[in-house]
């Protein structure tokens, strides 16, 4: 039961990094365009994300539009969508697996049985990080290669969404790995030798005769 303090901090990270998750994946601000170089227009700026495309003029006016296909984009945007989704839905249920099985809660009441349901939290989470992380920095790669390649005309800079995208991935790793470090070991072996040793009666003093 020493370990409820350190197990509601890796639900609060989680939950903040399923919060930032759920932003990285619906803001279309993965890629935006760079004015370096030649490329001097600023009147727009053109934003790319994972399910649309926007354009913000630069009297502040947003316009989006969904994309047609999803075959029109990049392979590591179309690989983002899944990884991402698959991200969020799985530290959701990492969540709820350690709601169940903290010790600040009373759904389990075996020790042993709560430290399995924890670990097997933790690495739904940490999974769930790693699964947030890869596409954020496949998508930053890409983005940073196209940008020193001179054959590509359009320069394309890092979004926000790439940023929070790290951050939320940074929170779920962290989270994920508390909840593996900080959990009940399962101590019902120790007790059961302990009930036992305060129940036993004392033997009687040994008498030795000559």
């Amino acid at each position: 039961m020493g370990y409820a303090g350190v197990q509601i901090v890796a639900v609060a990270l989680t939950v903040i990094g399923l919060v930032g998750s759920i932003v990285c994946c619906a803001l279309p601000k993965w890629r935006e365009s760079s004015f370096t170089g030649s490329n001097i227009v600023t009147a727009q700026v053109q934003q790319e994300g994972l399910w649309m495309s926007c354009v913000v003029q630069s009297t502040g006016q947003m316009q989006c539009k969904r994309y047609d296909s999803m075959l029109v984009l990049d392979t590591d945007l179309q690989a983002a969508r899944a990884m991402v989704v698959i991200s969020c839905m799985l530290s959701v249920l990492g969540m709820l697996v350690a709601f169940a099985g903290s010790d600040f809660t009373t759904c389990v009441q075996n020790e042993s049985a709560k430290g399995k349901i924890i670990l097997t939290a933790g690495i739904m989470i940490i999974v769930s990080g790693l699964l947030m992380l890869i596409p954020v920095s496949w998508s930053a790669n890409t983005a940073i290669r196209a940008f020193y390649n001179p054959l590509v005309p359009q320069k394309m800079e890092l979004g926000a969404s790439i940023f929070i995208g790290w951050g939320a991935a940074l929170l779920l790793i962290v989270g994920g790995g508390l909840l593996c470090c900080f959990r009940s070991k399962g101590g019902d072996g120790n007790y059961a030798a302990q009930y036992y040793s305060k129940n036993q009666p004392a033997s009687a003093p040994s008498k030795n005769y000559v």
